[in-house]
């Protein structure tokens, strides 16, 4: 009897360590069942490990592990599980059971691979619901948008290495390396909310949605909706045509390059543009609400903020909760409030600092993989990466991750008391030289790193000797 042959995909917002985590436990899992696999990963360069038609229609059965558009179209009619990447990582032998079972359903869809139909998609029973499916259009905007932050955020940050004013031509501080940084980085970082507005129309309705979300999105940024506009701006651009490919479904199959050229970028551009026009007002209002809010309550009470932002960022570990935090702390940066930001990247160092010091102090108490992980999370926690803590989390999430939120909130409290700015959105300890306060801020994420990581060691040892207990007994 031949082997039975899954393929699959899989895809999160950064593109940095899900992905690759989801695709390692399938793999795993199906040598374990003796099924034979390929996984396309959609990373942060690309897709790689790309599957072909033949593969796809060989195939006994697909799995998408995916928190984006891994374009699911080409799987119509094939058995398909469609399921979260954190579902791949936790749980990648149950899925690859389902395919072996007979349990998966056909992925629906009228099986054309053009645009309008991969927009019309609809998910099959083993997929996802409504909030799944607005989620994975919002996380392909966040997972493009994410390297114009990164990279337009560390060169603003660089410039301020020559002083906070080195920038300004009528300063004393000027520095014309300097303001090249500055400007570079800031036409990059000026992308965020075009970038991500367009790639949640691009979810939705393909490449013509892409048009007139960027549109949607450079009239909220520049009317002040922020980030919050942009989203708003995908959404709409993005279902506005879906319905002009539904109205022009009729249209005679000559006219295909018309419509798309000509139709969808036209009248998609005008309908979002006089949508933008109407709510990018009360858009901006609540933006500047939000930032407000969030201003005053670091100023009033930094405790509360602190363990509000630390539970968030250690909860789900890059999930839509630690975005949340991370894309408010990236909006509140474009505005020029750099103590937001420290208290987020603070917090998202620290899980897998928490394990790799755990997993060094008490040794004993991990097998020889778990320590091996343990020193990987070292790299993984110091340049802010926090999904390494994950594989830990997964074996008792309701233990563990209470004690990453401990350790994470503590750093983060301990960050706005000491009141350190963090001007760049990403790069963990790269990004020291540029910190104001950049001792302390160490000091405060190596305080709640070391308090969790001791808790959790004592939680490992006291598993290890009730283990130990329990064999003596059976013995």
């Amino acid at each position: 009897m031949s082997k039975i042959k899954i393929v699959g995909a899989t895809g999160c917002p950064t593109g940095i360590a899900h992905t690759f985590m989801a695709e390692e436990a399938l793999k795993k899992a199906a040598e374990k069942l003796g099924v034979e696999i390929k996984v396309e990963t959609h990373g942060q360069v690309g897709v790689e490990n790309e599957l072909t038609k033949a593969e796809i229609q060989e195939a006994d059965g697909v799995i998408i592990a995916a928190d984006k558009d891994v374009n699911a179209g080409r799987f119509v009619g094939k058995p398909t599980i469609d399921v979260s990447v954190g579902q791949g990582i936790k749980d990648a032998e149950n899925l690859i059971q389902q395919i072996i079972d007979g349990k998966a359903l056909p992925y629906k869809g009228n099986g054309s691979s053009s645009s309008s139909d991969a927009a019309e998609e609809e998910s099959s029973e083993g997929g996802s619901g409504v909030g799944r499916t607005i989620y994975k259009h919002l996380m392909n905007g966040v997972s493009h948008m994410l390297p114009f932050v990164v990279g337009g955020g560390v060169l603003i940050a660089l410039s301020f290495l020559f002083g906070i004013h080195s920038a300004n031509p009528d300063h004393e501080q000027y520095n014309e390396f300097a303001a090249f940084l500055n400007s570079t980085g800031g036409v990059a970082f000026g992308l965020m909310v075009p970038i991500l507005a367009a790639f949640i129309a691009q979810s939705i309705a393909q490449r013509p949605g892409m048009i007139a979300g960027f549109v949607g999105g450079v009239i909220a940024n520049d009317g002040g909706a922020g980030f919050l506009g942009g989203i708003a701006a995908g959404f709409i651009a993005g279902y506005i045509v879906v319905l002009l490919m539904k109205l022009f479904k009729s249209l005679p199959q000559s006219l295909e390059g018309l419509k798309a050229i000509f139709l969808y970028p036209l009248i998609g551009i005008l309908l979002t543009g006089g949508a933008m026009k109407i709510i990018v007002g009360p858009m901006t209002t609540i933006n500047e609400g939000m930032m407000n809010f969030l201003s005053n309550f670091q100023d009033s009470n930094p405790i509360l903020l602190g363990l509000i932002v630390g539970c968030m960022s250690a909860f789900d570990m890059g999930g839509p909760v630690n975005k949340a935090a991370y894309l408010t702390g990236t909006a509140l940066l474009s505005d020029g409030n750099f103590y937001f930001m420290a208290g987020v990247s603070a917090a998202c160092i620290a899980p897998p600092l928490i394990i790799a010091f755990a997993t060094v102090f008490f040794r004993k108490y991990f097998n020889e993989q778990e320590r091996n992980a343990g020193i990987l999370n070292f790299i993984l926690g110091s340049t802010h990466i926090t999904e390494g803590a994950i594989p830990f989390a997964a074996k008792n999430p309701l233990v563990v991750i209470p004690i990453l939120m401990v350790g994470s909130s503590i750093s983060a409290i301990l960050t706005y008391l000491f009141n350190v700015q963090v001007p760049a959105p990403h790069g963990g300890f790269l990004v020291l030289p540029v910190v104001t306060n950049a001792i302390l801020w160490v000091v405060a994420i190596l305080i709640g790193s070391l308090v969790a990581a001791f808790i959790y060691g004592a939680y490992k040892k006291r598993s290890y000797l009730k283990n130990e207990v329990g064999v003596e007994d059976a013995a």
